[in-house]
């Protein structure tokens, strides 16, 4: 039984594997754990008060030799063919270019459309192009049994059939710095038909809502904003880059501060290891969106990632949240 739902092509292989690994792990380690018992217990000193001297054993040596030699080139066979599965995608497959970065995966598609977390149609081969911009980062899908190292300065290649329709989890398996464990993603399976519909609309309700069906019971959904065909084009950008999981338009605070009242307030910044008091003009928001780490709001954690976004991006963003009014201090 697998620990995971295998929702990929390579899911099954993967834990093949894994599992004829381990069995042969678990009967090496109860046999020689037999063994160690026995001849603690057969050759004590109580039982044999004169030792014998043994020069060897020609044909135990060669069994001990010989046996576990077998065994390990079998693993490595086992292993290395489905590796080459892994780096041998389908020629129809969609190239997805994955970007790791301080800490935050980026995904861009044929399309030229980027998006913050993964979508893909089931049944369709996808081929991962992944890269870091900063340091070493280890992009993995559980539910996929997928695994890779991204490294800077190198390109690296997944691919995978997805097999089952929901939302899964995507990690940083390698310690990237202090914001390591926020760097987090999902992948999305949808119906061929429902993906095609969110991946070629040009209608923004559509292509920035959370198309996902009903997951599959071990898949973990998680909800998306949505964006009503009345909303301002600022707010719809603001929600498709996720600004709004953790910022809010109507006051309250989450795990950054709110938007509502923002711009134009005094807020205490921590820079470096000094606390200043600074205006919140349009040079220290755009400063806060592109690189945050530079000025950290006092009393919220440095865990938002950089955005790369248009310059009329950011026009619009920046002017939506001069609107947005007063909002008492904290």
């Amino acid at each position: 039984m697998p620990f995971l739902e295998q929702a990929s092509s390579v899911s099954q292989s993967v834990d093949s594997v894994f599992l004829f690994i381990f069995a042969v792990s678990v009967a090496f380690l109860l046999a020689i754990t037999f063994a160690i018992v026995y001849f603690v217990i057969r050759y004590s000193r109580s039982r044999n008060p004169e030792p014998v001297d043994i020069e060897g054993n020609f044909w135990l040596e060669l069994v001990w030799t010989v046996v576990p030699l077998g065994l390990f080139l079998v693993m490595f066979t086992f292993g290395w063919t489905n590796y080459r599965q892994l780096k041998d995608p389908p020629r129809d497959s969609m190239v997805v270019e994955v970007t790791g970065k301080q800490w935050a995966w980026s995904f861009k598609y044929p399309s030229g459309r980027q998006t913050s977390e993964l979508y893909v149609a089931l049944g369709r081969p996808v081929r991962l192009e992944l890269k870091s911009s900063d340091v070493i980062h280890g992009f993995f899908i559980p539910a996929f049994r997928l695994k890779l190292d991204v490294v800077p300065g190198a390109t690296g290649s997944l691919w995978f059939t997805p097999l089952l329709l929901g939302s899964f989890d995507i990690q940083c398996s390698v310690i990237c710095g202090v914001n390591h464990s926020y760097m987090l993603s999902k992948v999305h399976v949808m119906p061929e038909a429902d993906f095609k519909t969110w991946y070629f609309s040009r209608d923004d309700a559509m292509r920035h809502k959370d198309p996902v069906p009903a997951a599959s019971p071990s898949a973990s959904p998680g909800p998306r904003p949505t964006v009503a065909p009345d909303e301002p084009p600022a707010l719809a950008m603001l929600k498709r880059h996720d600004c709004l999981e953790c910022h809010s338009v109507d006051g309250k605070t989450g795990v950054g501060p709110t938007f509502k009242g923002l711009f134009g307030s005094v807020q205490e910044f921590v820079v470096g290891e000094a606390t200043t008091k600074t205006l919140v003009d349009e040079t220290v928001l755009i400063q806060g969106i592109t690189d945050p780490g530079v000025r950290l709001m006092k009393g919220y954690p440095p865990v938002m990632p950089k955005r790369e976004l248009s310059r009329q991006e950011l026009v619009a963003i920046v002017t939506y949240l001069e609107s947005l009014g007063t909002v008492p201090k904290r």
